[in-house]
This record gives C-alpha cells, structure tokens and sequence, in this order.
C-alpha cells in the first residue's frame, strides 16, 4: 500500500508543480473563460473528501480543477495511464501527484483503489470521473458510471461531494483537436452536498450493490446539471455497455473507420 504525505499549503494539497502550474493555467483559462461557481460551502476545507463530476470535454478536468484550487483544495485525479507517457506532460501529472489508471486492465482498477485510499487516508482530495470517460450520451447528458467510485466511497467512508459542470465543451467539443478562445465562454461548476453512501457500506464486492450506489452518484450529477442547463434530463439514461460502443476511447473516431 503506497504512502502519502498530508496534504499542506494554501490552497490545501499544495505543492511546487501545483504552485507553477496555476500560474500558468489559471490566467489561460480566465482568458478564453468567464467561471461560474456555485455551491462553494459544500466543499469541506480540510480532511479527506472526494469530489465527482460529469466529463464533456478534454478540457473540463482544468475547469474542475481551478473550481477546486479556487475554492480551497488542490485536487488529485484518478486519470488515464497513457497521460502519463506524453512528454512533458506526464512529468507535470507525476509531480504534481496525480493517479495513473489503467483503463479495461484486469488489476488495474485495485491498484488504483489502493493509491487513492492512501491519498484519502492522508487527508487529500480525490477528483474522479465516475463514468471514466467523456460521455456519449448524444445530448452530453451523464451516463451510467462505472462502479470504481462506489467501490472508493463505501470503502473509504469520506465525504463525497457531488459537483456537475456545463459550458467546457463549448470551448472544445467532446473529442475535438481545436479549441474555441474568443468569445470566452461562461463555464458553469456547482457542489452540491456531501452524498450518504452508508446504505451500502459492506457491500462493495456486491456487483448489484455497487450499481445502485453508482447510479445513486449519478443521479446526483445529474440533478445538479439539470439546474445549471434549465431542462430536464432524458428519461433513460444512456448505457454504453449495452449501447455497442467501445466503453473508452474516441468512439467517433472508431466508429468512422
């Protein structure tokens, strides 16, 4: 089981690549952006918590990030492994404490459960995808989640906290190359209050259990998006496993071929 050091600075989880890394990425997004945060008080200041969101675009993980370093804590994510061998940019993840995950790898998913139980256990902020991948819901509505979060929540019984975030894929479209910098676009982040998981506490090798406790995260995400977009959710929520899309990757993109 790795080992981590607490969390410390201001915004808490600082450190130095953190610190260089803002000041580099905050003003670019402040420039091609306008934020909207919402519900900032749900955020718990210190202590171990784990934050959620719906993904719609590439760019949303340093829309959600800024919300979280704006608001007080220096997240950690569980991301994909390949990030990690991009020149550059996997030294930055690397150092800046991020989670490597190898996606659809059998013993993947526990080795990362173990990374991000020994993040929480000292004291940080974990940011996760439930859904583990941009959605394919045609209308960029959530889709059905994995079941890593469920797994996480019940084991770690932190505060989860519910947040959904619309406006990014405005400013890259899922899965495009060419981002959007004038206007800026008003990106819109909201918490909502800490989720109660503890119906399913025990039950994490329970596969049934696990699905309600993740479509029960969803739901959350998706009542939260509903607010921010002003319309109602599809009634169906969209399946990729029973959808015949590939469950990761650029699915526009082998579709094609």
């Amino acid at each position: 089981m790795p080992v981590y050091a607490p969390p410390r600075g201001k915004p808490l989880g600082t450190n130095i690549t953190w610190k260089i890394g803002s000041a580099v990425v905050i003003p670019l997004l402040n420039l091609i952006s306008k934020h909207d945060w919402r519900g900032v008080k749900n955020i718990p200041q210190s202590g171990p918590m784990i934050a959620i969101c719906n993904h719609i675009s590439y760019v949303d993980p340093l829309v959600f990030a800024h919300f979280l370093y704006g608001n007080g804590r220096a997240v950690r994510f569980l991301g994909k492994a390949s990030l990690f061998k991009v020149p550059i940019l996997g030294w930055i993840l690397r150092h800046g404490e991020q989670v490597p995950v190898e996606r659809e790898v059998q013993g993947a998913s526990t080795e990362a459960l173990a990374h991000a139980i020994s993040f929480l256990k000292s004291g940080h902020c974990i940011g996760i995808y439930p859904e583990g991948t941009l959605t394919r819901d045609p209308l960029i509505w959530p889709m059905a989640a994995k079941t890593g979060l469920a797994r996480l929540a019940v084991t770690s019984k932190v505060p989860v906290i519910p947040c959904a975030q619309w406006g990014a894929q405005e400013i890259l479209e899922p899965y495009g190359k060419w981002p959007k910098f004038f206007p800026r676009t008003k990106v819109v982040v909201v918490a909502g209050k800490a989720l109660d998981f503890s119906p399913w506490y025990g039950k994490e090798d329970d596969l049934e259990a696990m699905l309600a406790a993740s479509a029960y995260a969803m739901a959350a995400i998706t009542s939260l998006l509903e607010g921010i977009r002003g319309e109602s959710a599809p009634g169906t929520i969209f399946d990729p496993r029973s959808s015949g899309l590939p469950r990761t990757g650029n699915f526009k993109k082998k579709r094609a071929k």
